[in-house]
């Protein structure tokens, strides 16, 4: 049965047709056609070709056409570019490079107070056309559940003395042996120590347990300064979506080690800069010990958390500078004076209780109180913050007056209608996408299950590695919608989380993506991510290939972009028109990417581009 979609993307797996398949070796092209014949070559790939069978004689004149075609092309291009050449390696220094974030060039252009130490993309757009190399002692990570546990320590820039002098709570909470870092102990103390913690918050918000976060209303927690990612690791255990968000740092970087561990995470500032998400959109906010001074810069950083809070939200500060000298240990609903006290005020935010360095605030649900003409209070903004991208932190109140403004208490379990309408969604369209996705879920993991999970050749430096090879930990959704692709891998219960990124210039989904418990930020893919290289295990773009070629972005720089944020043997999946998509599959043989080209055969142009990043390293 065939699958129609206004994307195109996939058809039932019986109807995948592989068209071909190009490899660089040297300056030269080999086209291997592998429609008919099938193919000698010792790739990965070619473990794909059990698992898709096409009806070979139907379609026998079709695909002698489509090799011809992609034969002569590949020549004219091979032939009259002559200019086309493998891409070479960074230097060693660029091992961990972040674009966007270079304090030199920030100081000389005037940035100071901090400002300096903020993403500046107009700043480092440097052109350098190379590949970013994984460290000398760089393996592949560990499969979960133990890769959450246990981390390789060559993956990440880590120094023992920094290791040493980690401060906060969460960054004590591992330890370091020989080539490894783990984050629990043998007698389980520390887990219990987060644990302990987790049920602490519950209690302070009324609570018996912390696996009722769900029930009172709490599924996202924006967790600032992660420490590294022990606090996540464990409410992602409850089925809570928490996303840390840290400042950048050359070395010991704590949002680093997070995504190392296959955790959700991004590098975002409290400096100067809203963070990339519009407002309402965090059931809490959790900060223990994460360096900020929150009543400092008139409120501003205050303001911003209760701009990406929801209604009923909670924020969570663990911090000895929140404490005062004689205050008692444990105090509730507003009866102690705080050093933040004047400023939550404004803000129309509740202390519900206090107990030894930790504070629990409550935002208002009454979308009125800010309108109460209280001395102080904090202006409301003009119009909605919908498509805001890294603008300058306000000192206003935002989305009292939209039509999201619903406690968190309220919220229904299961998207309806009715809300679908608020997020400017047609049910129709959004049912029918859902079944897309359902049925593209599976073509994907029967397409890739038997490369990802088979038996693949011994890496440069290993001796004798023990499977499972390669694996899926998580997944960055390039061209997001709805979250269609993260909503059906969760009901298939594939152990993944997906980073949903909604593009600038199309309409803004990330709300609703939020709405629905799932981790999401806005981009600018004209832009370098807010992340660290080898980051994820798979990348995935519907339709974003005709979308930055809309945007005016360099495809190249694009594509040097995903090779630096996919880890060495991870995976991409794009599907587009097939200008587009022969246009990439042509530039991924310059950045060493194994390539191939899936006709759908459902009448469309559309093509489906799969591509697998090399372990490549001098």
């Amino acid at each position: 049965m065939h699958h129609y979609h206004p994307g195109g993307v996939l058809v039932d797996q019986d109807l995948l047709v592989l068209v071909s398949y190009c490899r660089p070796i040297g300056l030269r092209f080999v086209l291997v056609v592998i429609a008919l014949l099938g193919s000698s070559s010792s790739s990965a790939f070619n473990s794909v070709t059990s698992s898709v069978k096409p009806d070979i004689y139907t379609n026998y004149r079709k695909l002698k056409e489509q090799a011809r075609s992609d034969y002569l092309e590949l020549k004219s291009l091979s032939v009259g570019e002559n200019q086309i050449k493998d891409v070479g390696l960074c230097g060693k220094e660029r091992e961990n490079y972040v674009p966007c974030y270079n304090v030199s060039a920030n100081t000389l252009a005037g940035f100071k107070d901090g400002e300096e130490l903020d993403r500046h993309c107009e700043l480092s757009r440097e052109h350098q056309y190379c590949l970013i190399r994984p460290p000398k002692d760089y393996k592949i990570p560990l499969s979960w559940p133990a890769g959450r546990d246990v981390i390789w320590s060559g993956n990440v820039k880590l120094t023992k003395d920094q290791f040493l002098s980690s401060g906060s709570i969460m960054k004590r909470l591992m330890l370091l042996e020989e080539n490894q870092i783990a984050f629990h102990s043998q007698d389980g103390m520390i887990v219990d120590d987060v644990k302990d913690y987790s049920h602490q918050i519950a209690e302070m918000i009324g609570l018996g347990s912390d696996t009722e976060f769900l029930q009172a209303g709490v599924r996202t927690v924006l967790d600032i300064g992660c420490g590294f990612g022990s606090f996540s690791a464990h409410l992602l255990s409850l089925n809570l979506m928490a996303l840390c968000v840290g400042a950048y740092e050359s070395s010991g970087s704590q949002v680093q080690l997070t995504l190392e561990r296959g955790l959700p995470a991004v590098i975002g500032n409290f400096i100067s800069k809203q963070l990339p998400f519009p407002s309402l959109s965090y059931d809490m906010v959790h900060c223990a010990q994460c360096g900020i001074i929150w009543d400092s810069k008139d409120e501003l950083f205050l303001i911003e958390i209760d701009r990406v809070l929801k209604p009923g939200g909670y924020f969570v500060l663990t911090s000895p500078i929140t404490r005062r000298q004689g205050s008692p240990t444990s105090s509730k609903k507003g009866s102690i004076s705080t050093p933040l006290e004047e400023t939550t005020k404004k803000l129309c935010w509740s202390l519900l209780e206090q107990q030894e360095e930790t504070f629990v605030w409550q935002k208002t649900v009454d979308s009125q109180c800010y309108t109460s003409g209280k001395q102080g209070m904090v202006p409301l903004c003009k119009g909605e913050d919908m498509q805001l991208y890294y603008q300058p932190l306000a000192r206003c109140i935002s989305g009292t007056g939209s039509d999201r403004w619903v406690p968190i208490h309220s919220r229904s379990s299961s998207l309806n209608s009715t809300e679908l309408k608020v997020h400017g969604v047609h049910p129709d369209d959004f049912f029918e996408d859902s079944g897309f996705w359902r049925s593209a879920v599976r073509n994907y993991w029967s397409l890739l299950s038997p490369l990802i999970f088979s038996d693949h050749p011994k890496r440069p430096g290993d001796d004798d590695p023990l499977p499972p090879y390669n694996m899926v930990r998580n997944i960055l959704d390039m061209n997001a919608h709805y979250g269609g692709l993260n909503a059906a891998l969760l009901e298939a219960r594939k152990s993944v989380w997906v980073m949903n990124a909604v593009p600038l210039g199309v309409h803004n989904t990330l709300p609703l993506i939020l709405h629905r418990g799932f981790a999401g930020v806005l981009h600018n893919w004209c832009e370098p991510f807010p992340t660290y290289p080898r980051t994820y295990d798979l990348l995935h773009g519907n339709g974003l290939l005709s979308h930055i070629a809309s945007q005016g972005c360099s495809i190249i720089e694009v594509l040097l972009e995903m090779d630096r944020i996919l880890r060495p043997e991870g995976w991409i999946i794009l599907s587009d028109k097939l200008g587009p998509i022969e246009k990439v599959r042509m530039l991924a043989t310059q950045i060493r990417w194994e390539a191939r080209v899936i006709d759908l055969q459902n009448g469309s142009d559309q093509r489906l581009l799969v591509c697998q990043k090399p372990f490549v390293r001098k």
